[in-house]
């Protein structure tokens, strides 16, 4: 894994080391964008099984990553995490010498506000407060649900089983929380 902040390219790829980040590095790579990776640790429960998913992804598909530590646990509620990727798009935008384009995995049909248009068009909002339409946020697979993301996977070869995705502790996976059972309804693992 190669590992420099400062993406030359001027995108900042938000990865997760899940199903949804890996397969917007292979969507970013096939359009041909440059990009990197930036993996932020916040004290959640699957930390450390995170960090080696992005890092195993990373290495995989060649590419740049980052890995930046907030030293504070973030509040939840049940298993959102909030506030969580409003603050990754407001550090990212914030990093030296500075993104033109912050991308996320998210994907319609879950149950969080960060995880819809909604949310895009209000970061973009505030992007805008602070950049001035310099900085953009992009979601292209707002529009897709979590089985069409796991479609895309398996008809691009992309290495899902290189991904971790449990809410609740490190490997093994708890097999219970909404992530997990996402992973087992729509990949069968």
């Amino acid at each position: 894994m190669r590992s420099t902040m400062g993406s030359k390219a001027g995108v900042l790829l938000l990865a997760s080391g899940g199903i949804d980040s890996t397969a917007l590095i292979d969507f970013y790579l096939r359009q041909k964008v440059k990009f990197s990776c930036i993996h932020f640790q916040y004290c959640q429960s699957a930390a450390q099984s995170e960090k080696e998913a992005v890092e195993k992804v990373c290495e995989y598909f060649d590419v740049e990553s980052t890995v930046i530590r907030l030293d504070f646990p973030l509040a939840q509620r049940r298993e959102e995490m909030t506030c969580r990727n409003f603050l990754f798009v407001l550090a990212a935008s914030s990093l030296k010498p500075g993104p033109t384009r912050i991308t996320l995995g998210i994907h319609s049909g879950s149950q969080y506000y960060d995880c819809t248009r909604r949310f895009i068009d209000d970061c973009q909002r505030v992007l805008d407060g602070y950049f001035s339409g310099a900085v953009r946020v992009e979601a292209p697979f707002i529009d897709l649900e979590k089985p069409d993301i796991v479609e895309y996977c398996k008809a691009n070869s992309v290495p899902i089983h290189l991904t971790y995705s449990c809410q609740r502790q490190n490997d093994p996976p708890c097999k219970s929380c909404t992530s997990c059972l996402d992973r087992k309804k729509f990949y069968g693992c």
